[in-house]
């Protein structure tokens, strides 16, 4: 009977969650979410086109900055902030677009990552600009900070910094150990419960280690898999290449009509297609920042720049090849969605390893979301309660790890986007207020390159 009862408040919870993340997530903040990328894209002159060359080739190049302020090169940086947003969105969030909104989702999801690459780069901007040391003389940054000292507004700052703090928990923690713990089982026929205690303790280990530890590890792991999962999918498309333009064709007509899936509802098309790009490349929501902050840079626009690379790799290289691969599959309304759906089309497309590169992909993936939105559950608690209480989250958030593998996780996902959407409120608050900033620096970047 108690069961019973526990399962209906569960049920309950879910319900009302469900409610208000569809209030949180409707069209007023995917509108300021967008909008705010269009303003920043036309206030800076269209930062992410015209600097783009130059932003990747910060971000790999081999002679780092290794003499400025900052706890970890601009490369590691970017590889801690891609290994937070690299992850179950690229694989099944765009499979969800696909099914719920059609193949047009794609174009829409192209769009919004244009778009939200300007607002990456405020971001990052921001982040080194109103950047401190902490006691232990580390770097601490990221959106709490710009709002309390740029816009002298605690309390919003104390509000992201409670809604991140919250959302790691779910979002980076206890959703991906789950993806991950399904994965195996279904693959290899391990117990969640032995997933659980290895994912526990290998996560234990790297996050002892703090920012060093993480970005050495996402440094590792994030462009290793991300180049396995590229050349996969390139593989598929190449080899399948007498479906691509087909498959192009159908995604710009279905974008302006939505007739493939969604029956003419162009508006469901749309939405899919902005927010499962802005799930996966996480532009506006405050996180990348706090990674950006720990950076080795002299100017603030240039860990801007490197910032920004990170939409651009997220969402039209990762997640353009899981939706073109995917329409030209054309297992969308097979009644498979997901995770599932990525790998039966992979697996059709690319007979033998293709299923494998998506399996493999979603584990590693995964993984490096659980180490970078760490560090983002742990600054947020660390701006809150003081540095003391990182080691009690880090044993809370570890714990999570385990509880994600063997729990349902229906409340977790509804809280989750409750929290991920409150946060992005006093972020993009933030963002707009401070644009002003932002501009003034952009110009030094494009006097000193013109």
């Amino acid at each position: 009977m108690q069961d019973a009862s526990w399962s209906a408040t569960v049920d309950t919870l879910t319900a009302l969650c469900g409610t208000i993340g569809g209030y949180i997530w409707g069209p007023a903040l995917l509108t300021l979410l967008v909008g705010t990328g269009l303003y920043l894209t036309i206030r800076l002159s269209g930062v992410q086109f015209r600097m783009l060359p130059y932003a990747l080739k910060l971000a790999f190049s081999r002679n780092q900055d290794d003499k400025s302020a900052g706890d970890i090169s601009q490369f590691q940086s970017l590889m801690t902030a891609l290994a937070a947003t690299i992850g179950t969105g690229n694989i099944a969030g765009v499979a969800t677009a696909v099914v719920l909104g059609g193949p047009g989702a794609i174009f829409w999801m192209w769009l919004t990552a244009l778009a939200g690459m300007a607002t990456k780069y405020a971001e990052g901007l921001l982040a080194i600009l109103y950047r401190v040391r902490d006691e232990s003389g580390q770097m601490a940054g990221g959106p709490m900070y710009y709002i309390e000292r740029g816009l002298n507004m605690k309390w919003l700052a104390m509000a992201f910094a409670f809604f991140g703090m919250i959302a790691a928990l779910g979002t980076g923690c206890s959703v991906q150990s789950n993806s991950v713990a399904h994965a195996i089982e279904s693959s290899f026929g391990i117990s969640p419960w032995i997933t659980g205690m290895i994912l526990t303790l290998i996560t234990a280990l790297v996050m002892l280690g703090g920012i060093h530890s993480i970005a050495r590890v996402a440094g590792v792991i994030v462009p290793g898999m991300a180049l396995l999962y590229i050349l996969g999918g390139l593989t598929i498309i190449f080899t399948n290449l007498e479906l691509l333009i087909p498959a192009l064709r159908l995604i710009f007509d279905d974008a302006f009509t939505g007739n493939a899936v969604a029956g003419g509802a162009l508006g469901t098309v749309i939405r899919y297609g902005i927010a499962r790009g802005l799930f996966s490349n996480e532009a506006g929501l405050g996180t990348a920042p706090i990674a950006a902050a720990a950076a080795k840079t002299d100017h603030a626009s240039k860990q801007a720049l490197v910032s920004m690379t990170g939409t651009f790799i997220d969402t039209i290289v990762v997640c353009s090849i899981t939706g073109l691969a995917l329409v030209m599959g054309g297992l969308y309304t097979s009644g498979l969605n997901g995770a599932a759906l990525t790998s039966q089309t992979f697996n059709v497309l690319l007979p033998g390893p293709g299923g494998w590169i998506v399996t493999i992909g979603l584990i590693f993936f995964s993984y490096s979301t659980i180490l970078g939105w760490s560090f983002y559950g742990e600054k947020c608690t660390q701006y809150l309660f003081g540095s003391g209480s990182i080691k009690v989250y880090r044993f809370i958030y570890i714990s999570f790890v385990m509880l994600g593998t063997i729990v349902s996780l229906d409340l977790v996902w509804a809280v989750s986007d409750v929290f991920n959407g409150l946060m992005a409120i006093p972020n993009l608050i933030g963002i707009i207020l401070l644009s002003g900033d932002v501009a003034r620096e952009t110009k030094q970047l494009f006097d000193k390159h013109s």
